[in-house]
């Protein structure tokens, strides 16, 4: 079966989202463009990573190019999205590896969320060569959604997936630990009940 490739080159709309309450939320990646979307699944802390190395890497990119390059410093407030995500929500699928490029010769941004795949491996050097093979299979490979994104659109992705992230349940002034709305057994409280 050959690998499907959900592309957006670019999209009208990129974001990350939730669905579900706070302390039980899922988050999804959606890209959306002529009357399609796609949502993908994956875990709070991939969508914080990708967030920060998204802005590391146009920090990066400003700094070898002198700043020549199409990149804002921060996310322009005129295309700043905080509408939910599109509905219905429907996984495609739930992302294992993501990568993320800049082509210099398009100026864009370039993301990529493959989906997991579990891979049958006896030892260290074989997981490792199925996972090379894997990742070089161009037309085999998992399900794919690549995104190209200018550098405007990628500084406005990465700030609303970080605010995304911190929306959560707040944390323990104690512990760090997230505060459930019935509160939490706190290990700096020598495990008492610490309400909200």
């Amino acid at each position: 079966m050959s690998r499907q490739v959900f592309l957006y080159d670019p999209p009208d709309r990129f974001v990350a989202g939730t669905v579900g309450l706070p302390g039980r939320r899922t988050f999804f990646l959606q890209a959306s463009a002529a009357g399609r979307v796609t949502s993908v699944a994956l875990e709070k802390t991939q969508v914080a990573a990708l967030a920060e190395r998204i802005d590391e890497l146009l920090d990066e990119v400003v700094r070898r190019t002198g700043g020549n390059a199409p990149v804002p410093a921060m996310a322009p407030p005129e295309i700043s999205d905080s509408a939910p995500l599109d509905a219905p929500v429907e996984e495609e699928f739930r992302v294992g590896t993501m990568a993320l490029a800049w082509d210099g010769d398009e100026q864009r941004m370039i993301v990529e969320a493959q989906a997991l795949v579990e891979l049958d491996a006896d030892t260290e050097e074989d997981l490792a060569e199925a996972e090379e093979r894997l990742l070089q299979d161009e037309e085999n490979g998992p399900p794919m959604l690549r995104v190209r994104l200018s550098g405007a659109q990628a500084r406005a992705f990465a700030k609303r997936a970080l605010d995304v992230v911190n929306a959560g349940r707040p944390p323990c002034p104690l512990c760090s630990l997230p505060l459930d709305p019935e509160g939490h057994v706190c290990p700096r409280q020598n495990g008492y009940r610490r309400g909200a």
